[in-house]
């Protein structure tokens, strides 16, 4: 539904605060653990996408992303220009390809590598809210909205909850890791917001709750872990 048409339905005010609402202000710190004896992995979110812009539950879809996004990964950039990153994991989905390639690219010798795509951190599968307004939704019925967007358990239809998105995390995790200490090389992912407060849970030991109610920022930084 148009703007314009939810104004007229809910009223301006309503629909003013609902925009607030779905507006990222607070993020929490990304947590930084680096080290010159053991590998790193750097993890960071996509820029902003079309979704993302439209207030549009995004899961599968494949968003590309936008002018704003280009910039947000323009700013991880310099902060991942010096690092000795050897390997490069992206979802295989479009907005974190795309972020990572910007990300990587003032990297010399990173910028160079393949980037490796993986399902297991794509973004959470939303199912038949895939495509439809989180504005609209929010405005129309918020308990159910919070459920469907902050419940740890909850499965939207088709979709997939946040316990089972953390799931598929965590077996990339157990794969991924013991490949990285055999390697020694530090690693680069590019990811989503529900996929890496998988990893967040994973590396930090958050509890269902701490996870579910975690906010990362769109671009712009990155988290790091050590493996040791």
């Amino acid at each position: 539904m148009e703007l314009a048409a939810l104004y007229k339905k809910y009223s301006q005010d309503k629909v003013d605060q609902a925009i607030e609402r779905l507006t990222y202000k607070k993020v929490d710190p990304m947590p930084k653990e680096e080290s010159d004896k053991h590998p790193v992995m750097y993890i960071f979110r996509h820029g902003q996408s079309e979704d993302n812009a439209n207030y549009i539950f995004s899961g599968w879809r494949d968003s590309n992303i936008t002018e704003k996004g280009v910039k947000q990964a323009e700013e991880i950039g310099p902060k991942l220009k010096d690092k000795n990153i050897g390997m490069l994991i992206s979802s295989d989905q479009i907005r974190a390809i795309r972020t990572m390639e910007i990300a990587i690219s003032q990297n010399e010798k990173a910028r160079k590598l393949e980037i490796i795509k993986d399902p297991r951190i794509k973004e959470r599968g939303y199912g038949l809210l895939e495509g439809y307004s989180k504005l609209e939704l929010l405005l129309w019925n918020e308990p159910l909205f919070q459920s469907f967007r902050r419940g740890y358990n909850i499965i939207p239809p088709d979709g997939e909850s946040l316990k089972m998105v953390c799931e598929r995390v965590a077996s990339f995790c157990k794969e991924i890791i013991p490949l990285v200490k055999q390697s020694g090389l530090n690693v680069a992912i590019s990811c989503h917001g529900n996929s890496i407060r998988g990893f967040r849970k994973y590396f930090e030991n958050l509890n269902d709750d701490e996870t579910a109610e975690l906010e990362t920022p769109l671009g712009k930084d990155y988290a790091a872990y050590v493996i040791k």
